[in-house]
This record gives C-alpha cells, structure tokens and sequence, in this order.
C-alpha cells in the first residue's frame, strides 16, 4: 500500500512538472480587422491561468476559442477568471482596445508594463475625456479595475495567480517612439514574444541586439524553443516606410545576428510564431512564400489562426 501511494505522488509530480506552456491567440493581425487584432493568451497546460498578451481583441477572440473548443466555458468566467493579467507591449490601439472596451465588464487585475506604456493608459486612454478611468491612478472617480504595475527592464517578476515569472525587454517602434518585449517563464521552459518592432540596423539601435545576446544560453540549452515575432509587410515594403515594423527579409537578418551568439545549428527547427500580419490584399500569402523561401536557417514557422492554440 505505501509503495503504491509513493508511486502515485511520483506519477503526480512528474505529470504536474511535465506540464508545457501553451498559447492561445486571441487575435492575430496588426489591423485592418477590429475583431482580430494582436492579444495572446500564455499560461500552462490544464490551469486555465493565462497571462493575456497584448490585448487588441479580447471578446471576439474569446467566442471564437469557445467555437473551436479550446475553451470549455463561457465568454465571461473566461474574461473575469482565466485571464488572471495584461502585459502591454506600447500604447498603440491595435495592442490594447479590446482591454479598454472590455473594461466595464472584467474582473480585477494587473497591467504589467514598462513606465512609459502605464504612463499612455493614464494620460490617454483611461481618462474622463476619452472612456472613464478603470485604472488606479488618474483622474477621479478613480474606478481601479486594473492595477498599474510599472516593471522595469530585465528585471525578473512574478505573474499574480499564475506560476509564471518574466522579463520585459525594450524595443523600438520607429525610433525613437518604444515598444517592448517579454520573456515568460514556467521552470525551465521559455517563451519570448515581441510587440511591434522595427530591424535594428533601420531603426539605428541595438535592442534587438541585446535581447539576442541575452536570450543566446536560453536557445543553446533548449530551453528557448518558440518566438513570437512580428513580421507586419511583405519586402515589398520600402524600407523608409516599414514605421517601426518587420519584413521577411530583416527578419531572417536579425536572425542571422542571433546566429552569431548561439551558431546555426542551435537555431534549427526554433518555432518563429508569426504575428502581427496585416492582411491587405495577398500580402500575408506573400509574407508566407517569402519566410518559406528565405529560410536560411531551417525554422519552423508558424501562423497562428485566431482562437485555436499554437501547437508547439
């Protein structure tokens, strides 16, 4: 009988560190279509505890899990329970309405996110002129549906109510107007997403640069195997008027500077989520034939599809 019990608190405990994150997107375009706009849902298998992503679509995104069954609940326990906070990447709409529309009817939690972008939600969008303040800070009547949590650069923090910890990372979104990056952890398994950004060699910086150089041992060790990157235009798209944003071809660029820190080997089969395609015309079936035919390193690509999780 006791070597029966040990048996299953071992099988327990392996099956609960076993445990992988996991993605579900609740939009995916970088505009052109207010029902799918950029918003992620990251957390770990089977305890329906997400941190949210961005957050351009959160309802839209939500039924359409519900329809595709990877939600087993209604809209509202998903919105007020599950979704246990909100990183923010930058201020733009495309990144966070469905947080600000959603306002009303949600559950209280936290906003984390580099100062700047804490500094945006309080001076213009949570504001007696523009909605009504759902913040904790600002104008009165101060409502504090969310808690403002400002986190500063690589600096490690705990996500509330979820086992997660991350870092967040400055980016560049046409210099020098910021974005930012967040690197989500569940013990040993990382997950790096990018809000918008532009090329370093464009936008005459070296966040990418930095992040790549950190992020290098994580990728070595496969600890690293999924990143969530944008790639918004075709290379088409003349490089003066990206405003901030990815092609293909400056993407495999800043992927061959990642190279340099972890060589080509350790790169080979790295999942490259890709979001953020703004879908004008044939231009995100563009963006695919050009990924897939530039693909120097061997990734695996990925193009998620609103409300169905990512396998990875």
């Amino acid at each position: 009988m006791k070597k029966s019990i040990i048996a299953l608190l071992f099988i327990s405990t392996t099956t609960l560190f076993a445990q992988k994150l996991e993605i579900i997107p609740l939009g995916v375009y970088g505009g052109g279509d207010e029902s799918n706009l950029s918003s992620y849902l990251i957390g770990v298998e089977n305890t329906n505890s997400y941190l949210s992503l961005d957050a351009g679509t959160i309802r839209s995104g939500i039924n359409k899990a519900i329809e595709n069954k990877t939600f087993n609940a209604t809209n509202e326990t998903i919105l007020k329970d599950y979704i246990k906070g909100y990183f923010i990447s930058h201020g733009h709409l495309d990144h966070l309405s469905g947080l600000i529309i959603n306002s009303p009817e949600d559950s209280h939690k936290p906003i984390y996110a580099l100062p700047f972008v804490i500094d945006i939600f309080k001076n213009n969008y949570f504001t007696n002129a523009s909605w009504s303040n759902f913040g904790n800070e600002g104008d009165s009547p101060i409502i504090a549906r969310y808690t403002y949590n400002r986190v500063k650069p690589v600096v490690p923090f705990n996500i509330n109510d979820t086992p997660l910890t991350a870092e967040v990372f400055e980016l560049s979104h046409v210099n020098p107007q910021k974005s930012s990056a967040i690197l989500v952890r569940n013990n040993d398994e990382y997950i790096l997403y990018f809000g918008d950004t532009g090329a370093d060699r464009v936008e005459k910086t070296n966040h990418l640069n930095t992040i790549w150089e950190y992020i290098a041992p994580l990728i070595i060790n496969k600890n690293l195997q999924t990143i969530m990157i944008e790639v918004s235009f075709s290379n088409s798209q003349p490089e003066d008027k990206l405003y901030g944003h990815l092609t293909p071809n400056l993407l495999i660029e800043e992927i061959g500077n990642l190279s340099k820190y972890t060589g080509k080997q350790a790169l080979e089969n790295l999942n490259i989520v890709v979001t953020h395609l703004k879908p004008s015309g044939k231009q995100i079936e563009q963006i695919k034939q050009e990924l897939t035919e530039g693909n120097l390193f061997n990734l695996n690509y990925i193009f998620p599809t609103q409300g169905i999780k990512i396998p990875l």
